[in-house]
């Protein structure tokens, strides 16, 4: 289905809890970040719609790879930012789209990240590492719904060094610093997104209900 071509998974540290935080942009793409997370020498653990555990096969799937359900929109949400939380304590790597979604951009560029990222991060000061994902909505446009297979589309995962967010240590938890941690960190995906594309970035991010950047 794809072609793949990974760079930067020396950046992805091979023991210790990790945060990896990625783009957005198709169906497709955990598929492609999670190999590339396990090709880096990590078992990626994500946090998934609960109600994919539901689907036949998939959800056994789901369980049988430990991933974390999330139950969107409900105080229940947090039961899965805690599991995540303990997940990157016991040492392991946890996969986190902060748009929570795939894009709504119209040209594909990554939308404002929730903040469940920033709370991840002020509670177990892991690192950080952003990764880019570029290609998978040629196969699977999630905004026309169009699925083509061939031929096989070129697809690039790559990662950056750790997000320095140093600066935010030891500050007060608002939910302006949130934001401002969830920005600066998600800049940095963004930033590597354009190298990809060989193209500027915009300035901001995507605001579903704006449908616009800031």
């Amino acid at each position: 289905m794809f072609r793949f071509r990974w760079a930067g998974q020396q950046h992805v540290p091979r023991t210790g809890g990790v945060i990896l935080m990625a783009n957005h942009v198709s169906k497709l793409d955990p598929f492609s970040i999670a190999r590339f997370t396990w090709d880096a020498g990590r078992i990626p653990r994500f946090l998934v719609k609960e109600g994919l555990f539901g689907v036949f096969f998939v959800g056994a799937v789901l369980r049988g790879a430990r991933q974390i359900p999330v139950r969107r929109g409900t105080n229940e949400a947090t039961t899965a930012l805690r599991a995540a939380e303990q997940a990157l304590r016991d040492g392991e790597a946890v996969v986190v789209y902060p748009e929570g979604t795939v894009t709504r951009d119209p040209d594909w560029w990554p939308m404002q990240g929730k903040t469940g990222l920033a709370r991840l991060w002020l509670a177990t000061d892991v690192p950080v590492i952003p990764v880019a994902q570029w290609g998978q909505q040629r196969s699977w446009d999630y905004h026309t719904g169009k699925f083509r297979l061939f031929p096989r589309k070129r697809v690039v995962v790559v990662a950056g060094p750790p997000v320095d967010l140093s600066y935010f240590r030891g500050r007060p938890v608002t939910p302006e610093a949130l934001r401002e941690i969830t920005d600066t960190a998600f800049s940095a995906v963004r930033d590597l997104l354009a190298v990809e594309r060989d193209e500027p970035a915009p300035d901001g991010f995507w605001l579903v209900g704006e449908r616009t950047h800031p």
